[in-house]
């Protein structure tokens, strides 16, 4: 109760109290007023009391609007603007010039061959263009969707697609559908984030330039200020070294391991090592008989490559550093046991086959003021020592296996690259290689790389 209310009350007490002082014309007066102040109070409350009636009934209408616009948001599919994934798009060109022929590139000692890993056509062509698509599907899942679109045409082709567990706890993520798989360091990169043009021998010659999956990842992180991560891959096999082998289960698995960490504030590291496994069946490549013809060969058994792999980042400023380089480098060790088939659209003689093989590159990339860098990598092979039991028991002779035989592919490359913003880069590269004998191949590359739309980020 205010002060005007007391005031009334207190009036109103005095003068029913009073008799005598009520028969007083002057108190007439003062009763009159009393009388139009209870009236215009009362007047008051009222008025207060309607109001809020009112607003009660628009808070509690508004609140079942709410309500009922949020349960036919439930009930009704998703509209376009609710799903909306980040869009890119990369494109990329080339001029090259080679001395030799690129449809004749082999890799002494190794399969695959050709148009597989070698380099583009000559004088000017269109790189490798990507288009993606990428969202958060909902708190558990994460989607990526990556074509590739060839140099040669011939429609697009599903490089990723692959869905990706979000918070499942303690360290873990899911990864399932098609994807770069987690062996090595170049091997889980784009093609338009490496440092060089091309991808290295071993990369060729081990992994037929680029390993993917079909099947499920399943990597933990250690909850530790060092890195520390472990990861497992199941898939179908179907890309070299591998063999689509129509089967249940799976064909291709791996196993890798990353540590790294900082070293002050200018020098970063991490390190990897990684086991794949596959068992081919009839995986074929093309050579030529003791009589140059040319023949289908084809390799059944077991393939075994151990990847070992290191980088170290130095950056004096840290990331807005004008200076930085990248000292990279990997390791490959194959074994691959059991029978070759020569001549399987012919003759189809089958024999023991048995063979090791290694190779390795080593890098370095220095940005030596803003927006430029230059780098040199060399490249070598060891085909090392095969075993064929049809060239062994006299069936026929290593004249009719001059893919297989020995030898030690090796290579130089320069780089200088411009990249004026994150969006674009400018490349030229020249590289002089002896990867097949008696044929020094001298490259000259220019090449284009730019970016459109929202590009997610690479890892280390």
């Amino acid at each position: 109760m205010n002060y005007t209310s007391h005031v009334v009350v207190a009036a109103c007490a005095v003068l029913a109290a009073s008799p005598a002082l009520a028969a007083d014309p002057d108190l007439k007066i003062l009763r009159e007023e009393i009388a139009q102040m209870k009236a215009a109070y009362e007047q008051r409350i009222t008025t207060l009391e309607a109001k809020l009636a009112r607003t009660e009934a628009i808070a509690i209408a508004a609140d079942d609007s709410a309500r009922q616009a949020s349960v036919a948001a439930s009930q009704k599919p998703a509209s376009e603007a609710a799903f909306n994934p980040g869009i890119s798009a990369v494109l990329a060109g080339t001029y090259t010039r080679l001395s030799q022929d690129p449809n004749a590139y082999a890799i002494g000692g190794f399969v695959p061959t050709g148009g597989e890993v070698g380099p583009p056509r000559r004088s000017f062509g269109l790189g490798e263009s990507e288009i993606g698509l990428s969202a958060n599907i909902d708190h558990l899942f994460r989607g990526q969707l990556t074509f590739a679109l060839p140099p040669e045409g011939g429609g697009a082709e599903v490089e990723e697609a692959y869905i990706q567990t979000l918070g499942l706890g303690y360290g873990a993520a899911i990864k399932a559908g098609r994807f770069l798989s987690g062996v090595g360091y170049m091997n889980g990169q784009h093609a338009h984030t490496w440092d060089f043009a091309d991808a290295p021998l071993a990369y060729k010659a081990m992994l037929g330039g680029q390993l993917k999956n079909d099947g499920v990842q399943v990597k933990w992180l250690a909850p530790t200020d060092l890195l520390v991560e472990l990861g497992v891959e199941a898939a179908s096999g179907g890309p070299f070294p591998s063999t689509d082998r129509n089967k249940n289960g799976s064909t291709m698995g791996s196993i890798f391991a990353h540590v790294g960490g900082d070293v002050g504030n200018s020098n970063s590291w991490r390190a990897g090592f990684a086991l794949l496994r596959t068992s081919p069946r009839d995986r074929q490549y093309a050579d030529q008989d003791s009589t140059g013809a040319s023949v289908n060969n084809a390799f059944s058994g077991s393939s075994r490559t151990l990847i070992a792999d290191a980088v170290w980042k130095w950056a004096p400023e840290g990331n807005a550093s004008s200076r930085s380089l990248i000292v990279q480098g990997e390791y490959f060790r194959r074994h691959e046991s059991g029978s070759l088939a020569f001549d399987v659209d012919s003759t189809n003689q089958v024999g023991d086959y048995a063979s090791l093989q290694s190779g390795f590159y080593g890098q370095a990339v220095y940005q030596f003021m803003p927006h430029w860098r230059a780098g040199y990598r060399y490249d070598r092979l060891n085909s090392g020592t095969t075993s064929l039991d049809l060239v062994n028991n006299g069936t026929l002779t290593a004249a009719n296996f001059p893919l297989l035989a020995s030898y030690k592919p090796r290579r130089n490359t320069l780089m200088v690259d411009w990249t004026p913003t994150e969006f674009s880069r400018v490349r030229f590269q020249l590289a002089r290689g002896q990867s097949r004998p008696n044929a020094t191949d001298n490259q000259f590359w220019l090449q284009y790389i730019v970016s459109l739309g929202a590009h997610g980020a690479h890892n280390f």
